[in-house]
């Protein structure tokens, strides 16, 4: 009995001192510059968490990263999306570090990796070597810093992780000192009838509440008249010093006369749900306005673990002649925060403002499999697809049908089939499944060509279409010309894109010999590093062949001089 309340009591202390936990002065700084964020841990993104934190870097490329600590490269990745290049260390406190959208590698990780791509005769690759193959040690140069990838900007994608379940954490967790003085900002706050019965200042639907700031500092609403089930839902973010992004916050609590209903920060959480983002916020309002809610509340679904209390799943029940004080508390890393008190009085009111009726012919229960004839195409939604039931609008077609809107989110993907037996073969082959955009722009989906059907997967509802894509890439050179001497020349730059179905391969060669051409999509250019040592001619001839998605091929030969 004693041992089992000893092994309760250090559980307890675990959770109630996590924090404590966390080395704090293990690791040194990957940036040998004051670090400012352009991203937080844990920040909401399309789809997903956030997982490290943005280190800003002067909005330039090529400053110098270190190892954090001692350690071993496990993994390193080259791709042309994500984290694009991208460093692996594990260190023996049991702690992996991620160092993402790099611009190249130190010279020793730099060989090690164009040996492997000239092997493979592949720019995108991913190795995990041997343990203890690259040793590092705390400070060594291991890269420079870029815009690689997914990136939109120069910057640091810095992570912390479990080396045993990969579990992101916090990087500000290991005292890693960013300056902030600066509240939080609350920009927008709501209201959600979450009953059958429930309502919200003579509303159904959910409803914008007007604030105001009080001499305290805190925030004040009007006084809200309601009944039934309702939750709380807000618009915010963060600001560091020195910097202007808007960054997501640490942490977020809902009290009721006192009482903790909902409580949830941004310490960790594991890859496994980082989808389930989508239950966290108001998913209909993104796909309408591109804003995220964030709901203090839990709606069908949701299994994150980022909850450290939950009462009743944060929803509060009004009854009628009793009074609620609401109270939105929202922080940053270093405490700073912003306070919201709601006052709320159970009354019931004439109704002058209704909820959509969103009924349709159509009905998906999510925890089933779903089956609907579109006339030229079919959908093919398995079960749980969706988080909760919903009527679906859907509109029939031959080429072109309507899978309801970009307002319900998918947890997996589903399924769509085309019949094209109408097409020739020849046709066939220039034909993909696109989506529509709201301007009816088509953009590629991998498309599955088998017999007479032609298949989709995909995570997104929308407008899709047969497109037919008949025109070639197009290719040019960039900072060289044909024929031109190029002896002062570090790299080789062409400029290649295609305007309907994406680019899909790319090759080229020297003198017949294959060449590593760095691709960056978005500046629509291949690369080639003299460096590469590959001349052994005067004059040059260079080939490079691109071919789009539905296989559409242009070539460019060209040749120069240089010794």
């Amino acid at each position: 009995m004693k041992k089992i309340a000893t092994t309760l009591l250090l559980i307890f202390s675990m959770n109630l001192f996590g924090q404590e936990n966390y080395p704090k002065d293990a690791f040194r700084l990957p940036l040998d510059i004051p670090i400012i964020l352009a991203g937080t841990f844990g920040e909401l993104r399309s789809n997903h968490f956030h997982s490290g934190i943005d280190i800003k870097t002067q909005q330039r490329e090529g400053l110098p990263v270190y190892s954090i600590g001692d350690g071993t490269i496990t993994r390193i990745k080259v791709s042309l999306w994500g984290y694009g290049k991208v460093i692996y260390v594990a260190h023996p406190n049991g702690y992996t570090s991620v160092y993402g959208h790099l611009q190249k590698f130190s010279p020793k990780i730099e060989a090690y990796i164009k040996k492997l791509q000239y092997k493979k005769k592949s720019y995108e690759v991913e190795v995990f070597p041997d343990y203890g193959e690259l040793k590092l040690e705390k400070g060594e140069l291991i890269a420079y810093s870029g815009n690689t990838g997914g990136s939109s900007g120069p910057h640091l994608h810095f992570e912390i992780r479990s080396s045993i379940s990969e579990k992101p954490t916090n990087p500000l967790l290991y005292g890693i000192d960013v300056a902030d003085a600066t509240n939080p900002t609350l920009e927008k706050l709501f209201v959600y009838p979450l009953s059958k019965d429930a309502q919200v200042n003579q509303s159904t639907d959910k409803i914008q509440i007007n604030y105001s700031r009080q001499p305290d500092g805190t925030y004040l609403t009007n006084k809200i008249n309601a009944l039934g089930k309702i939750g709380i839902g807000f618009v915010g973010f963060d600001r560091q010093d020195m910097a202007a992004n808007k960054n997501g916050v640490y942490s977020v609590s809902l009290t009721v006369n006192g009482k903790t209903y909902s409580s949830y920060d941004f310490e960790s959480f594991s890859f496994g749900e980082t989808r389930y983002i989508n239950t966290l916020i108001d998913y209909e309002y993104y796909g309408k306005y591109r804003q995220r809610i964030q709901k203090t509340f839990r709606s069908p679904g949701n299994n994150l673990s980022i909850y450290k209390e939950l009462y009743n799943n944060g929803t509060i029940d009004i009854r009628e002649g009793l009074s609620y004080n609401v109270q939105l508390l929202i922080k940053d890393y270093k405490g700073n925060d912003v306070t919201v008190n709601i006052p709320i009085e159970g009354k019931r009111e004439e109704i002058k403002i209704t909820k959509d009726n969103d009924k349709t012919d159509n009905f998906v229960i999510a925890k089933k499999p779903n089956n609907f004839d579109l006339g030229g195409a079919k959908v093919y939604f398995p079960e749980n697809t969706f988080y909760e039931d919903f009527y679906i609008d859907l509109k029939k077609g031959k080429d072109t049908v309507g899978i309801h809107r970009n307002t319900v989110p998918a947890h997996r993907n589903f399924t769509i089939t085309f019949d094209v037996d109408k097409y020739t073969q020849e046709e066939r082959k220039k034909l993909f499944i696109a989506r529509l955009d709201s301007r009816l722009r088509p953009s590629y989906v991998s498309t599955y060509k088998r017999g007479n059907t032609f298949t989709a997967r995909t995570r997104y509802l929308g407008t899709y279409t047969l497109a037919k894509d008949t025109v070639p890439p197009k290719i040019r050179t960039k900072n060289f010309k044909e024929k031109q001497w190029l002896n002062n020349y570090k790299y080789l730059s062409i400029h290649i894109s295609d305007d309907l179905s994406g680019i899909n391969t790319y090759s080229a060669t020297l003198n017949g010999e294959w060449i590593l051409m760095e691709y960056e999509p978005k500046k629509n250019t291949l690369t080639y590093n003299f460096d590469d040592k590959i001349l052994d001619k005067k004059q040059c001839k260079l080939v490079v062949t691109v071919t789009d998605n539905v296989g559409n091929t242009s070539t460019l030969s060209t040749s120069f001089y240089r010794k």
